[in-house]
């Protein structure tokens, strides 16, 4: 028999599984004061099941217990930000309840939640038993719970929508709006921003009885964004039908591809929402119509689509190509279509400058010969009143539409095509109350140049293609004008991008007609000499004077006159003297500028261009003219006075004259002149796009040759200096169509100081 004497083997600890008991109760602070305070946070219990028997991981008691498994799970549990309350010296529970661990000594909501959302799953799948009180009130909604947008057309307004969004729990919707719109309103930077910033992991949004829907930061940031951009009322989120894009925008929002999202709304809402908030190129493509006498290009095609889209859900638009890209032929293609599909039961009206009335006349019977157009223009347009509705096209002018306002007011139409829109950018203006009281279903700006100046233009072309979209004007220069003008705010900027572009369709020449040749803009500088120079600083001296003393007694507002005279009289010495009627300008006889014209006309000549000369003042145009005519140098000219404005454009087209004089007003729209391949700018205007309008008459589709473009600037002079304020107008349309930065574009004193400061 043999005896074991060795030593026996412990044995090894139970495997121990950790357990953990959530509850609320009430912690204690400390915090110096005769009373402290009092906090409800989340209280946590830690305990380890060996097979059966729990152990408080805080006891010290008991054998055969893993005390290496039990260190890892006290590790593991504050590595989820739990904190032992032995560590806390300053706080203490209510004596007898079993603590070991607090979550929030704080009672941060959003830290509270952040645990149940993300720390409890996570400790779960590491196999931890987690235990929650009935009354826990910190309770997440499960992923598995959708949320849900609605949206309705409003009882009261059938031209505006109600949207409600939510979470279902249990088969219950629970609306989340009114803690949404709450939270934003507490906030202290007005939307969800600053709430987001200070929570590290989600926020709480309120969704029932100790029930909180968790949101990341990131996306809680981008909801408030969507919502502060819709209007309330009592309480509900609405918004005009126009708005509805926005509705994509939440869905978008909302959906994070880990939650189910359920649209419960009005799909005829949804379906609008996301067509017009998806774009051009997503637009259902559509076949030419067969009438159109002529091959669209890709992105015409793409352009009539855009348009088709927005008819088919009843909402106005902008088509802002580059010059030359084709928006009349896009428009004629529209308006053959909507014929050709039996909507055009009422006559279209395309309203445009006077001079252009006859190239839209030959463009629709070059290209939709089967349309009946009829013009109303001229002395016995009233005779022929009656008959308008008879015919699917109706060209008139904005003059037209201004005194016969009344008469056109009864007309039904189909849609309204304002050409040339910028000319309603002074949303006070007699023709832009005409337009707008105009009887039609659907409406259309073209322009290449819907911001010309500033964006109050912008809100006079929306507040006729899609009123309400942008608010009142009074809202829109608080909301949108102001911030973005005056301090370069690049979130209201982006806000105003975004609820615009479903509705602006621009397209540049560099993007889509990679084909054209070059373009060469040229600056040349002329230095003024001799008496030219000396009567300039004579004018400008007195000029500034007079000018200060106007800002000092009557403020930049009632200076506006004497200012833009000022500024007037030294662009004129800059042309020419002769443009004065001063008798100090009398005898001046240099001009510099002419001078250079002359020299560059020559020389263009000699080496084949065909040359367009451009200048703001028509007198200027018959200086240059009478000089040309001494150099033996033919030519035509175009101005407001032209009595055939067709004469002149056929010889220069024909070749018979390689030299076109064209005043800014009379020529820089509606012309097609790809014959010539320089273009000349005798003078600066403040505006860059009238300028780039004019250059276009030649820079457009169908042009084979590069085009130079010539710029005549008075070095040091006012000319040269109205070059940067170009530059702030241009960057300001830029910010808004071209996704570019915010610009500020008010002229103040300090402008004007510049404008008028001396020959450098």
């Amino acid at each position: 028999m043999s005896v074991d004497i060795g030593v026996r083997e412990q044995p090894s600890p139970a495997r121990c599984v950790p357990c953990l008991r959530v509850f609320a109760d009430t912690l204690f602070v400390d915090d110096g004061s005769r009373n402290g305070y009092e906090v409800t946070t989340a209280m946590l219990r830690l305990e380890l099941d060996y097979q059966g028997r729990r152990v408080a991981v805080s006891d010290p008691r008991g054998a055969g217990r893993d005390r290496d498994a039990e260190a890892q799970a006290c590790r593991v549990l504050e590595s989820f930000g739990a904190i032992e309350l032995a560590n806390l010296d300053d706080c203490a529970v209510t004596p007898g309840t079993q603590v070991d661990y607090i979550v929030s000594p704080d009672g941060d909501v959003n830290a509270l939640c952040a645990f149940s959302a993300y720390s409890i799953p996570q400790l779960r799948g590491l196999g931890w038993r987690v235990e929650i009180h009935s009354e826990y009130p910190w309770q997440v909604v499960g992923g598995d719970a959708p949320l849900y947008v609605a949206a309705s057309p409003d009882r009261d307004r059938p031209d505006w929508f109600g949207v409600e969004l939510g979470v279902e729990i249990d088969g219950q919707r629970v609306d989340l709006l009114p803690a949404l719109l709450q939270m934003i309103d507490a906030s202290g930077a007005g939307d969800l921003g600053s709430l987001a910033r200070s929570a590290r992991r989600c926020i709480a949004v309120p969704a029932g009885d100790n029930r909180w829907l968790p949101v990341s930061p990131s996306r809680l940031k981008l909801l408030a964004k969507v919502l502060t951009e819709l209007y309330r009322d009592n309480g509900k989120i609405k918004a005009p039908m126009v708005r509805a894009p926005l509705v994509a925008e939440l869905c978008a929002t909302l959906h994070d591809g880990a939650r189910p999202l359920r649209w419960v709304g009005d799909t005829k809402i949804r379906e609008q929402a996301y067509a017009l908030a998806l774009g051009p190129r997503k637009a259902a493509r559509v076949t030419a119509p067969q009438a159109l006498c002529a091959d669209l290009r890709p992105y015409q095609k793409e352009g009539v689509a855009w348009l088709q889209n927005l008819v088919a859900h009843d909402a106005g638009g902008i088509l802002a190509d580059d010059m030359g890209l084709g928006k009349t032929l896009q428009t004629i293609a529209h308006i053959l279509i909507e014929k050709e599909q039996g909507r055009l039961d009422r006559p279209a009206m395309v309203v445009t400058l006077t001079s252009l009335v006859g190239n839209w006349q030959r463009e629709f019977k070059r290209f939709a010969p089967t349309l009946k157009v009829a013009i109303h223009h001229g002395a016995d347009r009233r005779e022929r009143r009656a008959l308008l509705g008879d015919h699917d096209v109706v060209i008139t002018t904005y003059p037209m539409v201004t005194r016969d306002r009344d008469d056109l007011a009864t007309l039904p139409l189909h849609i309204v095509v304002l050409d040339e829109a910028h000319s309603i950018k002074n949303a006070t203006a007699q023709a832009s109350e005409a337009v707008r009281a105009l009887d039609t279903r659907h409406r259309l700006c073209l322009s290449g140049t819907p911001i010309e100046n500033h964006l109050g233009e912008l809100w006079a072309l929306f507040d006729f293609i899609n009123p309400g979209l942008l608010g009142g004007k009074d809202e829109f220069a608080l909301q949108f004008r102001g911030p973005i003008e005056e301090k370069g705010d690049k979130v209201r900027l982006d806000a105003l991008r975004d609820r615009v572009r479903p509705y602006i369709l621009r397209r540049t020449k560099s993007l889509v007609a990679p084909e054209l040749p070059a373009k060469t803009s040229l600056v040349r500088a002329v230095e003024l000499s001799g008496t030219q120079r000396e009567l300039y600083e004579s004018i400008r001296v007195a000029a500034h004077a007079d000018v200060r003393r106007h800002i000092k007694q009557r403020g930049m507002a009632g200076s506006q006159i004497a200012i833009l005279d000022a500024l007037l009289k030294l662009r004129q010495v800059c042309c020419d003297p002769r443009l004065l009627t001063s008798d100090s300008a009398r005898e001046v006889t240099a001009s510099a500028k002419l001078d250079v014209l002359l020299e560059l006309v020559t020389n263009q000549l000699a080496d084949g261009h065909r040359i367009l000369i451009f200048s703001q003042f028509a007198r200027m145009l018959g200086i240059i003219s009478e000089s040309l005519l001494a150099r033996g140098i033919g030519h035509v000219t175009l101005t407001g006075n032209t009595p055939d404005r067709q004469k002149p454009i056929d010889a220069f087209q024909q070749g018979r004259s390689d030299v076109f004089l064209i005043s800014l007003k009379a020529g820089g729209a509606g012309l097609n002149l790809v014959g010539a391949d320089s273009v000349i700018h005798y003078d600066p205007w403040w505006n860059p796009a009238a300028q780039a309008q004019a250059t276009d008459r030649a820079y457009r589709i169908g042009q084979t040759k590069p085009v130079f473009v010539h710029d005549l600037i008075a070095a040091g002079s006012v000319e040269e200096r109205m070059l940067s304020l170009q530059r702030h107008k241009r960057l300001l349309a830029d910010s808004i169509l071209d996704n570019g930065a915010a610009a500020k574009g008010a002229l103040t004193e300090r402008d004007v100081d510049d404008l008028l400061a001396p020959l450098s």
